[in-house]
Protein backbone atom coordinates (compact mmCIF):
# COMPACT_ATOMS: atom_id res chain seq x y z
CA UNK A 1 0.00 0.00 0.00
CA UNK A 2 2.88 1.99 0.39
CA UNK A 3 3.27 2.88 -3.47
CA UNK A 4 -0.53 4.01 -3.56
CA UNK A 5 0.35 6.57 -0.69
CA UNK A 6 3.30 7.26 -3.18
CA UNK A 7 0.78 8.02 -5.68
CA UNK A 8 -1.28 9.95 -3.98
CA UNK A 9 1.81 12.49 -3.19
CA UNK A 10 2.67 12.29 -7.34
CA UNK A 11 -1.58 13.21 -8.28
CA UNK A 12 -0.58 16.49 -5.96
CA UNK A 13 2.55 17.07 -7.34
CA UNK A 14 2.10 16.53 -10.93
CA UNK A 15 -1.28 18.73 -10.43
CA UNK A 16 1.08 21.66 -9.55
CA UNK A 17 3.41 21.17 -11.72
CA UNK A 18 1.68 20.90 -15.28
CA UNK A 19 -0.47 24.01 -14.00
CA UNK A 20 -3.84 22.32 -13.45
CA UNK A 21 -7.29 23.35 -10.84
CA UNK A 22 -6.61 20.92 -7.94
CA UNK A 23 -8.23 17.80 -8.76
CA UNK A 24 -8.38 16.40 -5.63
CA UNK A 25 -9.27 18.52 -2.65
CA UNK A 26 -8.58 17.47 1.32
CA UNK A 27 -11.78 15.94 2.23
CA UNK A 28 -11.75 13.36 -0.71
CA UNK A 29 -7.93 12.66 0.34
CA UNK A 30 -8.90 12.06 4.18
CA UNK A 31 -11.21 9.87 3.12
CA UNK A 32 -9.02 7.69 0.70
CA UNK A 33 -6.66 7.54 3.69
CA UNK A 34 -9.05 7.33 6.42
CA UNK A 35 -12.09 4.79 5.27
CA UNK A 36 -11.35 3.13 1.75
CA UNK A 37 -7.29 2.40 2.82
CA UNK A 38 -8.45 0.61 5.99
CA UNK A 39 -10.88 -1.93 5.03
CA UNK A 40 -7.68 -3.57 2.52
CA UNK A 41 -4.63 -2.75 4.18
CA UNK A 42 -6.37 -4.64 7.57
CA UNK A 43 -7.23 -7.64 5.29
CA UNK A 44 -3.78 -7.91 4.13
CA UNK A 45 -2.34 -8.78 7.50
CA UNK A 46 -4.41 -12.31 6.58
CA UNK A 47 -2.51 -12.93 3.73
CA UNK A 48 -1.41 -16.73 3.20
CA UNK A 49 2.22 -17.49 2.86
CA UNK A 50 4.08 -17.44 -0.38
CA UNK A 51 4.19 -20.46 -1.82
CA UNK A 52 7.98 -20.70 -1.57
CA UNK A 53 7.90 -19.68 1.69
CA UNK A 54 10.15 -22.93 3.10
CA UNK A 55 12.84 -21.97 0.30
CA UNK A 56 13.41 -19.03 1.72
CA UNK A 57 16.16 -18.89 4.96
CA UNK A 58 14.41 -18.51 8.26
CA UNK A 59 14.53 -15.29 10.23
CA UNK A 60 16.46 -15.12 13.84
CA UNK A 61 13.37 -15.18 16.38
CA UNK A 62 15.70 -12.63 18.50
CA UNK A 63 16.34 -10.22 15.16
CA UNK A 64 14.77 -6.99 15.46
CA UNK A 65 12.60 -5.09 12.85
CA UNK A 66 13.93 -1.62 13.59
CA UNK A 67 17.61 -0.98 15.31
CA UNK A 68 20.61 0.82 14.75
CA UNK A 69 22.92 -2.35 15.54
CA UNK A 70 23.07 -5.07 12.86
CA UNK A 71 21.22 -8.17 14.57
CA UNK A 72 20.31 -9.35 10.60
CA UNK A 73 22.73 -11.07 7.67
CA UNK A 74 24.52 -7.39 6.93
CA UNK A 75 23.26 -8.85 3.16
CA UNK A 76 19.86 -8.96 3.98
CA UNK A 77 17.58 -5.98 3.83
CA UNK A 78 14.19 -5.01 4.91
CA UNK A 79 13.25 -2.82 1.87
CA UNK A 80 15.66 -3.79 -0.85
CA UNK A 81 16.33 -1.57 -3.75
CA UNK A 82 14.19 -3.21 -6.32
CA UNK A 83 11.32 -3.37 -3.99
CA UNK A 84 11.64 0.76 -3.45
CA UNK A 85 11.55 0.63 -6.88
CA UNK A 86 8.60 -1.18 -7.84
CA UNK A 87 6.78 0.96 -5.26
CA UNK A 88 8.41 3.90 -6.88
CA UNK A 89 7.09 3.06 -10.38
CA UNK A 90 3.58 1.76 -9.24
CA UNK A 91 3.31 5.12 -7.18
CA UNK A 92 3.90 6.98 -10.00
CA UNK A 93 1.70 5.16 -12.52
CA UNK A 94 -0.98 5.84 -9.63
CA UNK A 95 -0.62 9.40 -9.66
CA UNK A 96 -0.02 9.89 -13.34
CA UNK A 97 -3.87 8.01 -13.51
CA UNK A 98 -5.67 10.04 -11.51
CA UNK A 99 -4.34 13.13 -13.01
CA UNK A 100 -5.00 11.47 -16.54
CA UNK A 101 -8.96 10.77 -15.82
CA UNK A 102 -9.28 14.50 -14.70
CA UNK A 103 -7.54 16.02 -17.75
CA UNK A 104 -9.28 13.91 -20.51
CA UNK A 105 -12.69 14.20 -18.76
CA UNK A 106 -11.97 18.00 -19.90
CA UNK A 107 -10.15 17.33 -22.96
CA UNK A 108 -12.23 14.75 -24.44
CA UNK A 109 -15.48 13.87 -25.59
CA UNK A 110 -14.72 10.66 -26.63
CA UNK A 111 -11.60 8.57 -25.13
CA UNK A 112 -10.63 4.56 -26.75
CA UNK A 113 -14.00 4.35 -27.74
CA UNK A 114 -15.70 5.35 -24.25
CA UNK A 115 -18.54 7.97 -24.69
CA UNK A 116 -18.01 10.59 -22.57
CA UNK A 117 -20.46 13.51 -24.41
CA UNK A 118 -23.64 12.32 -22.70
CA UNK A 119 -23.34 14.78 -20.18
CA UNK A 120 -22.57 17.75 -22.54
CA UNK A 121 -19.41 18.82 -21.17
CA UNK A 122 -17.53 21.55 -23.20
CA UNK A 123 -14.04 20.01 -24.19
CA UNK A 124 -11.27 21.87 -23.64
CA UNK A 125 -7.26 22.64 -25.26
CA UNK A 126 -4.60 21.61 -23.20
CA UNK A 127 -3.58 25.05 -23.26
CA UNK A 128 -6.52 26.27 -21.88
CA UNK A 129 -6.65 23.90 -19.39
CA UNK A 130 -2.85 24.27 -18.06
CA UNK A 131 -3.29 28.04 -18.08
CA UNK A 132 -7.10 28.52 -16.49
CA UNK A 133 -6.18 31.24 -14.22
CA UNK A 134 -5.79 33.46 -16.94
CA UNK A 135 -9.31 32.68 -18.46
CA UNK A 136 -10.97 36.22 -17.53
CA UNK A 137 -8.41 37.54 -20.55
CA UNK A 138 -9.65 34.95 -23.24
CA UNK A 139 -12.05 36.70 -25.58
CA UNK A 140 -15.17 34.21 -26.20
CA UNK A 141 -14.53 31.52 -23.95
CA UNK A 142 -17.72 29.44 -23.32
CA UNK A 143 -18.77 26.42 -21.33
CA UNK A 144 -22.01 24.97 -21.09
CA UNK A 145 -23.54 23.25 -18.13
CA UNK A 146 -23.19 19.24 -17.92
CA UNK A 147 -25.49 16.97 -16.02
CA UNK A 148 -24.01 14.27 -13.66
CA UNK A 149 -27.09 11.96 -13.13
CA UNK A 150 -29.97 13.79 -12.51
CA UNK A 151 -28.53 17.23 -11.03
CA UNK A 152 -27.17 19.42 -13.44
CA UNK A 153 -24.06 21.66 -13.00
CA UNK A 154 -24.36 24.81 -14.17
CA UNK A 155 -22.50 28.56 -13.53
CA UNK A 156 -23.36 31.42 -14.39
CA UNK A 157 -19.37 32.66 -15.30
CA UNK A 158 -17.80 30.45 -18.03
CA UNK A 159 -14.50 30.57 -16.31
CA UNK A 160 -16.37 28.85 -13.43
CA UNK A 161 -15.92 25.80 -14.99
CA UNK A 162 -12.35 25.14 -14.18
CA UNK A 163 -13.40 25.56 -10.23
CA UNK A 164 -17.14 25.14 -10.02
CA UNK A 165 -17.68 22.79 -13.00
CA UNK A 166 -14.38 20.46 -11.89
CA UNK A 167 -17.05 18.06 -9.57
CA UNK A 168 -17.06 15.98 -12.48
CA UNK A 169 -13.34 15.42 -13.06
CA UNK A 170 -12.65 15.20 -9.54
CA UNK A 171 -14.93 12.58 -8.75
CA UNK A 172 -13.26 11.05 -11.59
CA UNK A 173 -9.64 11.31 -10.45
CA UNK A 174 -11.04 10.25 -6.69
CA UNK A 175 -12.73 6.91 -8.15
CA UNK A 176 -9.95 6.04 -10.00
CA UNK A 177 -7.50 6.85 -7.31
CA UNK A 178 -9.70 4.47 -5.00
CA UNK A 179 -10.13 1.47 -7.52
CA UNK A 180 -6.18 1.53 -8.53
CA UNK A 181 -5.76 1.47 -4.60
CA UNK A 182 -8.00 -1.63 -4.58
CA UNK A 183 -6.07 -3.58 -7.55
CA UNK A 184 -3.03 -2.87 -6.03
CA UNK A 185 -4.02 -4.90 -2.64
CA UNK A 186 -4.24 -7.66 -4.55
CA UNK A 187 -0.58 -6.93 -5.81
CA UNK A 188 0.44 -6.98 -2.41
CA UNK A 189 -0.87 -10.85 -1.93
CA UNK A 190 2.62 -11.59 -2.19
CA UNK A 191 5.74 -9.63 -2.47
CA UNK A 192 7.44 -11.72 -5.48
CA UNK A 193 5.07 -13.94 -6.73
CA UNK A 194 2.48 -13.13 -9.95
CA UNK A 195 -1.28 -13.57 -9.13
CA UNK A 196 -1.35 -16.58 -11.23
CA UNK A 197 0.39 -18.11 -8.53
CA UNK A 198 -1.22 -16.73 -5.80
CA UNK A 199 -4.52 -16.32 -6.74
CA UNK A 200 -6.61 -12.99 -5.93
CA UNK A 201 -9.20 -15.40 -3.72
CA UNK A 202 -6.22 -16.94 -1.54
CA UNK A 203 -7.68 -14.05 0.94
CA UNK A 204 -11.18 -14.00 0.96
CA UNK A 205 -11.00 -11.27 3.66
CA UNK A 206 -9.29 -8.82 1.25
CA UNK A 207 -12.30 -9.75 -1.14
CA UNK A 208 -14.58 -9.33 1.46
CA UNK A 209 -12.72 -5.98 1.93
CA UNK A 210 -12.77 -4.26 -1.48
CA UNK A 211 -16.38 -5.12 -1.69
CA UNK A 212 -17.09 -2.86 1.74
CA UNK A 213 -14.38 -0.23 0.32
CA UNK A 214 -16.10 -0.30 -2.80
CA UNK A 215 -19.49 0.00 -0.99
CA UNK A 216 -18.43 2.97 0.74
CA UNK A 217 -17.33 4.79 -2.36
CA UNK A 218 -20.93 4.16 -4.58
CA UNK A 219 -22.40 5.32 -1.34
CA UNK A 220 -21.00 8.86 -0.96
CA UNK A 221 -21.42 9.46 -4.57
CA UNK A 222 -25.05 8.58 -5.18
CA UNK A 223 -26.24 10.01 -1.40
CA UNK A 224 -26.99 13.47 -2.14
CA UNK A 225 -26.13 14.43 0.98
CA UNK A 226 -22.93 12.74 0.96
CA UNK A 227 -21.98 13.66 -2.46
CA UNK A 228 -22.50 17.41 -1.76
CA UNK A 229 -19.76 17.21 1.32
CA UNK A 230 -17.07 15.14 -0.86
CA UNK A 231 -17.76 17.72 -3.58
CA UNK A 232 -18.39 15.07 -6.15
CA UNK A 233 -21.08 14.01 -8.21
CA UNK A 234 -22.54 10.23 -9.43
CA UNK A 235 -20.77 8.77 -12.52
CA UNK A 236 -22.45 6.90 -15.60
CA UNK A 237 -21.89 3.72 -16.62
CA UNK A 238 -19.18 5.61 -19.51
CA UNK A 239 -17.38 7.07 -17.11
CA UNK A 240 -16.84 4.56 -14.72
CA UNK A 241 -15.72 2.18 -17.69
CA UNK A 242 -12.75 5.33 -17.80
CA UNK A 243 -12.11 4.53 -14.40
CA UNK A 244 -11.65 0.94 -15.03
CA UNK A 245 -9.25 1.83 -18.10
CA UNK A 246 -7.00 4.01 -16.07
CA UNK A 247 -6.96 1.89 -12.89
CA UNK A 248 -6.52 -2.07 -14.17
CA UNK A 249 -2.86 -1.39 -15.81
CA UNK A 250 -1.72 -1.23 -11.96
CA UNK A 251 -2.27 -4.77 -12.04
CA UNK A 252 0.18 -5.58 -15.35
CA UNK A 253 2.49 -2.86 -14.38
CA UNK A 254 3.12 -4.75 -11.04
CA UNK A 255 3.31 -7.98 -12.48
CA UNK A 256 5.47 -7.13 -15.21
CA UNK A 257 7.87 -5.59 -12.36
CA UNK A 258 7.65 -8.78 -10.64
CA UNK A 259 8.76 -11.25 -13.54
CA UNK A 260 11.50 -8.69 -13.93
CA UNK A 261 12.05 -9.24 -10.38
CA UNK A 262 12.73 -12.70 -10.30
CA UNK A 263 14.56 -12.65 -13.31
CA UNK A 264 16.97 -10.07 -12.77
CA UNK A 265 16.74 -8.80 -9.53
CA UNK A 266 15.39 -11.29 -6.92
CA UNK A 267 16.80 -11.06 -3.63
CA UNK A 268 20.00 -13.24 -2.76
CA UNK A 269 19.37 -15.98 -0.74
CA UNK A 270 21.81 -16.05 2.10
CA UNK A 271 22.66 -18.51 4.93
CA UNK A 272 21.53 -16.96 8.16
CA UNK A 273 24.27 -16.73 10.66
CA UNK A 274 24.64 -18.34 13.87
CA UNK A 275 21.83 -16.56 16.31
CA UNK A 276 23.89 -15.43 19.70
CA UNK A 277 22.04 -18.18 22.05
CA UNK A 278 23.62 -20.76 19.97
CA UNK A 279 26.90 -19.84 20.10
CA UNK A 280 26.34 -18.60 24.11
CA UNK A 281 24.73 -22.33 24.57
CA UNK A 282 28.11 -23.67 22.47
CA UNK A 283 30.28 -21.86 24.49
CA UNK A 284 28.82 -23.38 27.75
CA UNK A 285 28.57 -26.65 26.69
CA UNK A 286 31.89 -27.82 27.27
CA UNK A 287 31.23 -26.48 30.96
CA UNK A 288 28.18 -28.33 31.95
CA UNK A 289 29.83 -31.32 30.32
CA UNK A 290 33.07 -31.16 32.89
CA UNK A 291 30.72 -30.03 35.80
Amino acid sequence: MISSNIGEVASIFLTAILGLPEGLIPVQLLWVNLVTDGPPATALGFNPADPDIMQKPPRDPEEQLITLKPPRDPEEQLITPWVFVRYMVVGAYVGAATVGAFVVWYMCDSFLGIDLSQDGHTPVSWYQLSHWEACPKWHGFTASSYTAGSTTVSFANPCDYFTVGRTKASTLSLSVLVAIEMFNAYNALSEDNSLLQVRPWSNPWLALATVVSLGLHCVILYVPFLAQVFSIVPLSLNEWLLVLLFALPVILIDELLKMLGRRFFGVKHVVPTKRASQVQAEQQAPKLKAA
